[in-house]
Parts: structure tokens; sequence; C-alpha cells
């Protein structure tokens, strides 16, 4: 079920937008996803900053009163936000702001649908063939990380240490939780209470030590390397692999 979220403080506007949305789900009944709308891009931005969810494909207006929607996906970017973006507004004076933080497409109103229904095919397509990512909170709003730069994650009292490959964040939460969000990523293994590891970032095991590709090394007793090894064929190689490994 993908999230899209709509963001204009025309409520006329946004009963357009969902009644293109809706003619765009006839013709894709495959596609499953649920709107929710936004009366200006500071309102957008509050839930952003306080939810641990984040839409799918951001459909936003330009000129609202306070700040413009090209200001708001700017600070969006900054904290590492990839949805796809596509703006809607009345002039093209803004079009080369938009283009500036990576917004997918630019469309005047009043909307035309075929251009509106390929502007969608391109967000779909986008949203499908991204990076994977998962939200964390900290200090002041929430983070998104993408799971092909975490290194390995480590269990500390009531919080998980995320290490990245040239940085690390302190997160408020058990291990259990954190290993909830990232075991649907087949690349993450959890070894006893303390660690999850990217076995794509695995690029030696030795015989008390997990080597990384930053240069780091974790330390586990030889019972955790001997799981460890066997997991970690399993997933480079496949579970027959893995079973003789010693």
């Amino acid at each position: 079920m993908y999230q899209i979220a709509l963001c204009d403080d025309m409520e006329e506007e946004l009963k357009q937008v969902e009644g293109l949305l809706e003619l765009y789900r006839k013709q894709n009944p495959a596609l499953e996803y649920q709107t929710e709308w936004f009366a200006s891009a500071e309102e957008f931005s509050e839930q952003i900053d306080t939810s641990e969810s984040a839409p799918d494909i951001l459909l936003m207006d330009i000129f609202m009163p306070g700040k413009t929607g090209v200001e708001v996906v700017r600070e969006m970017r900054g904290k590492g936000y990839k949805m796809p973006v596509i703006f809607l507004t009345t002039s093209t004076e803004h079009a080369l702001n938009a283009y500036e933080v990576d917004a997918l497409q630019y469309l005047v109103k009043p909307l035309e649908q075929g251009k509106f229904f390929h502007a969608m095919d391109i967000a779909f397509a986008a949203v499908k063939t991204e990076k994977k990512t998962f939200l964390v909170k900290i200090s002041g709003g929430v983070r998104q990380i993408d799971t092909d730069e975490v290194l390995y994650c480590e269990a500390q009292r009531n919080y998980q240490v995320i290490y990245l490959e040239n940085d690390s964040i302190r997160v408020r939460m058990k291990a259990w939780e954190l290993h909830e969000t990232l075991e649907k990523f087949s690349e993450y293994y959890r070894c006893g209470s303390s660690y999850i590891f990217n076995l794509k970032h695995v690029t030696a095991i030795g015989r008390e030590e997990v080597c990384m590709d930053n240069g780091s090394s974790v330390y586990l007793s030889r019972k955790r390397i001997a799981e460890f090894k066997k997991k970690y064929f399993a997933y480079h190689f496949g579970e027959n692999y893995a079973i003789n490994i010693p």
C-alpha cells in the first residue's frame, strides 16, 4: 500500500487532484494507495517531523501562505527524505527552483489528465526502484536512513547505535524494536542480543571477529562466529551451501 501526500491551501484544488488520482487508479487497478491531505506546506512539514513514516509520493503546491512548497521540500531533502515530488503551480516562475530540489515533475494548473497520468507513471516507477529506507526518531525529529548505508547496529542498554560508513546515530529504542524494523530486509542478521549486521558490508570473518568494509571490526564469541558464518554464506550462496560450513 503506497502513501500519497497532497499539499495545497485550496480545498477545491485538493479535490481535483484526488479526482484525477481516482481516474488513475481505475486505469491501474493493481496499484494500491491511499492519500492524505495537508492545507499548508508547514502542516506537512510538522507531520513529517513527528511521524514515524513518510509518504511514498508527494504532490505539492508551490504558492501557499507561509512557507512555499519549494522551501519545505528543500528542508526535507536536507533531512534525507528522497520521495518523488511533483510540484503543482499556477505559474512557471519557480520551475528552476523546483528542479534544484530534485522535483520529479512540474505541472501547471489547471492540471491536464494526460500530463498528470504521465507524471504519476514516472513517480511510481521511481518509488519501485528507489533504495530501501527506514525511519528512526532522533533529537528534534526523525531521520530517514538508507538501508545500504548501515554497516551494523549495536545495543547499548535502552539505546541502539547505528553505524554508517563515516558516521553513527544513537537512537533511544529497544533492540527488538530495531530488529523488527530491519528484519524485513534480507541482508540484515541479528547476532545474539547485541548486534544486527548488514551482511552486504562484511568483508571477512575471523576466528573471533567480523570485519566490515570501512575497516572496522566487531568481536564475537567463537560460538557466535560459527553461527554468523552459516548465515553469511546462506545469504550469499544459498542455504544448501551453508550446511557444511564449520
